[in-house]
């Protein structure tokens, strides 16, 4: 099962709105085949696991045991069942991570596994299966993308100086991993004076994945279009009072005056099936996002040899759990998570 769950973690960032999942089968001790949901739309991870078994072990797929991350599909999606794939296979005995919560499955596929005679075990490794899949698991339940707040402070807790000159707080093997972590999110946004003062180009450039959807908050629509998020290179949503309209890769999306607008835009992300977000400043915006009990999960990057002294407040945490820390050079990175 940890090797299932190595090789879900390969599609980190390529299979939302779909889970990853991983799966490997075995037979008298020895892995005969292994493979894992690569892209949105390909082949399930069972699938790639059973194709993968070579042409001298296949008589031996049906007195094997399949292990695999996540409750087998039971429904026609972009692909068949992958339950009926296991029926087919003869397979007797299937082992599985975590039950999945999407309603079109949700034990279906156990139930149609164990109809077929097939001796099936659920909740090996449960909770590591869960948390591989929370991204996934936090869209269905909340009906809200998963949350990750992200900033860069100073040690003494600012992310900017007073004055308009820019101030580079994070070093170059932090800043690959910044867009490594966008590489692996459905969207990410910023506000308008984040979009204004830093003219950030918000893709994972510098990292090999797919580019997040880009998301402005712009109520009033002043923002020049010289910006590097208006260049048309990913999708950019604008999230303006005034229009409404779509053209080459640039959106803009009214929001409505007398509801909420983190609610809003996060219905809107829901509708777009986009299952996870990063939100990257600025201190206002991500206070706002903190102070409504709307965030997952944390990073920050603090670094502890830079010292502002006066300029913008970093935000601060509430219903924070320190989950992990990690230091890259002189700066220290703080993983979080939020607690009920």
């Amino acid at each position: 099962m940890m090797r299932c769950l190595q090789l879900a973690g390969l599609g980190a960032g390529r299979v939302a709105p779909n889970p990853m999942v991983g799966a490997v089968l075995v037979h008298d001790g020895r892995i005969i085949g292994e493979g894992y949901h690569q892209q949105f739309g390909w082949p399930h991870a069972e699938v790639k696991c059973l194709n993968s078994v070579a042409i001298a072990d296949k008589e031996l797929i049906a007195d094997s045991t399949l292990y695999v991350s996540l409750e087998p599909c039971a429904h026609f999606g972009k692909t068949p069942p992958c339950a009926d794939l296991i029926i087919r296979h003869g397979i007797r005995k299937v082992v599985i991570g975590c039950r999945d919560t999407f309603e079109e499955v949700d034990g279906k596929g156990i139930e149609k596994l164990k109809l077929a005679g097939i001796d099936v075990i659920v909740g090996m490794m449960e909770k590591e299966s869960t948390e591989l899949n929370r991204r996934f698991f936090t869209f269905q339940k909340k009906q809200r993308p998963y949350i990750i707040l992200k900033w860069a402070q100073s040690d003494d807790g600012f992310i900017a100086a007073n004055n308009p000159e820019r101030i580079f707080i994070s070093n170059e093997n932090t800043n690959r991993l910044v867009h490594r972590w966008r590489s692996e999110e459905a969207a990410i946004l910023v506000g308008t004076n984040t979009a204004l003062n830093d003219n950030p180009a918000l893709t994972a450039r510098l990292w090999t994945g797919n580019n997040p959807v880009r998301l402005v908050i712009d109520r009033d629509l002043k923002l020049p279009g010289s910006l590097q998020l208006f260049d048309k290179s990913t999708k950019t949503i604008v999230f303006n009072n005034s229009k409404q309209s779509e053209d080459d890769n640039l959106v803009f999306q009214q929001l409505k005056n007398n509801e909420d607008v983190l609610q809003q835009i996060l219905t809107s992300l829901y509708g777009l099936q986009l299952q996870s977000l990063i939100v990257e400043g600025g201190s206002k915006l991500l206070q706002s996002f903190i102070n409504s009990g709307l965030w997952d999960e944390a990073r920050v990057i603090t670094n502890t040899s830079l010292k502002i002294n006066d300029g913008v407040r970093a935000p601060v945490l509430k219903n924070e759990l320190l989950t992990k820390e990690e230091q890259s050079g002189t700066e220290k990175i703080s993983y979080f998570k939020f607690i009920q």
